[in-house]
């Protein structure tokens, strides 16, 4: 049976940087972010070239074990096998190890990427299989929906089946993150989680969960106590100490603040009145910086301008 006809020009995918969790959404609300890596994939004759710029193009591997390429291979078999070479080009904006969904970028640039470059891979490949495909790399949809979906999106699994809802946030918010010098790896974050969390715990955070989707999308008036948690931020503070005194800190002066993800970055939502003078509430030892709301989530691009 013949394998899958490759085009030859290359196609460049753009992927946002996420915040997941939310505070009380663990492992279900994320948030797409302005902030973005591009990676542009060719099918070569022959081999595979990785060339990086940006974040990590110091220390990420630049052969099969690169993330962004172990995605790609994974999405060719399914589309029906691999292309003789591959040229991968990214160019890395997202901060890696600081829980702005630098892994599921990754992930959701190799899988857009290869459903792109593979004639009749929309098919093949459609945005349901995409979402699931994406999760079972990840390993959980959070991330991975709001990077594949753009906007905000709650994500859960059905029989094993990762699913997610798309919703518009509110026009008004202005995320600010707050990003620390040193990295948290994710491992270490969530091995900090109990098995198990008081009943009264629970409770509370699935109303504020509730609440916190009305919040985002119609009421910001609503953020602060909606951003409230006691399942996760808490049981994290050993690995990340400056974080949760930031969000104390921000908290306590009114704006809404949680750990964006695993951490160590915070992210605090506000508008544009507030912005400026919330960026500067963190002092030394963050970069501080303000980002829009992405609405379009995973996109294939012209090849040129637009960076």
């Amino acid at each position: 049976m013949a394998g899958p006809a490759f085009r030859a020009a290359a196609v460049r995918v753009r992927v946002p940087a996420t915040s997941a969790n939310l505070g009380p959404g663990f492992d279900a609300f994320g948030l797409a972010l302005g902030l973005y890596d591009d990676v542009v994939v060719r099918v070569a004759d022959s081999g595979l070239h990785v060339d990086i710029a940006g974040e990590g193009a110091d220390t990420l591997a630049r052969d099969e074990k690169h993330l962004v390429v172990r995605s790609l291979r994974t999405a060719f078999d399914l589309l029906g096998g691999q292309p003789r070479g591959l040229e991968v080009v990214c160019a890395n904006r997202i901060p890696h190890g600081r829980g702005l969904g630098s892994s599921s970028a990754a992930i959701c640039a190799g899988i857009m990427a290869a459903r792109a470059v593979t004639i009749g891979g929309p098919a093949g490949l459609d945005d349901t299989a995409l979402l699931e495909l994406a999760t079972e790399i990840e390993g959980h949809p959070d991330n991975v929906a709001a990077c594949l979906m753009g906007g905000f999106t709650v994500a859960w699994t059905d029989g094993g089946a990762a699913r997610a809802v798309r919703m518009e946030p509110a026009g008004s918010l202005v995320p600010v993150v707050f990003v620390p010098g040193v990295p948290v790896l994710t491992e270490t974050a969530r091995g900090l989680l109990p098995r198990t969390v008081p009943h009264v715990d629970a409770a509370v955070n699935a109303g504020r969960a509730a609440l916190l989707v009305e919040a985002l999308t119609r009421r910001p008036e609503l953020l602060l106590p909606a951003t409230e948690d006691r399942l996760h931020q808490d049981y994290r503070a050993p690995a990340m100490p400056e974080s949760l005194a930031l969000v104390n800190r921000l908290r306590a002066e009114g704006v809404p603040a949680v750990v964006s993800g695993a951490g160590p970055t915070v992210l605090a939502l506000t508008d544009e009145g507030a912005a400026d003078k919330v960026s500067r509430l963190a002092g030394d030892g963050w970069a501080a910086n303000r980002l829009a709301l992405d609405a379009a989530g995973a996109s294939v691009l012209p090849l040129a301008g637009g960076q």
